[in-house]
């Protein structure tokens, strides 16, 4: 009796060690949330252009399985930027990147159509907010040498 005591002690130790995640381990964010974030595109922001303006990004990921309705969304900077979603979809498990200036919107890739840069290169946050005005997610960076984080 005493060995099976054991056994399944240890076995319930083992079971416990495998599903604790590591102490700083990133974990997935379920639901609607940030996940890439280009907040200094490559090369010199000067002359601006507009694949200049598009290489500042962020990505909105659903990890769900029902689709959620973007409409009324809306992406603000810190410092102000704001970019409101007009009517849009987002599928289930999908992501739709926000690009900062002109194209035409698809289901993957929308387009803020701003001829000025929104991300801050040094550092900066950007949050989201339902159309209900209650926010959904952030995300905040600090200059890398990259000019890309990952929100989640």
């Amino acid at each position: 009796m005493k060995k099976a005591a054991v056994f399944v002690s240890a076995a319930a130790l083992a079971a416990a060690a495998f599903t604790v995640p590591q102490a700083g381990a990133a974990t997935h964010q379920g639901g609607l949330h940030f996940g890439a974030l280009q907040f200094d595109g490559p090369g010199a922001d000067l002359p601006r252009t507009n694949a200049k303006l598009n290489a500042e990004f962020v990505d909105l990921h659903n990890n769900s399985r029902t689709p959620v309705v973007l409409t009324g969304y809306t992406v603000k900077t810190a410092s102000g930027f704001t970019y409101k979603f007009g009517s849009f979809k987002l599928g289930a498990y999908a992501t739709v990147r926000l690009h900062n200036g002109q194209g035409g919107n698809t289901a993957k890739h929308v387009y803020r159509k701003k001829d000025n840069y929104w991300f801050n290169n040094s550092s900066g946050s950007v949050t989201l907010y339902a159309s209900n005005g209650v926010k959904k997610d952030s995300c905040s960076w600090r200059a890398n040498g990259r000019g890309y984080t990952t929100c989640h």
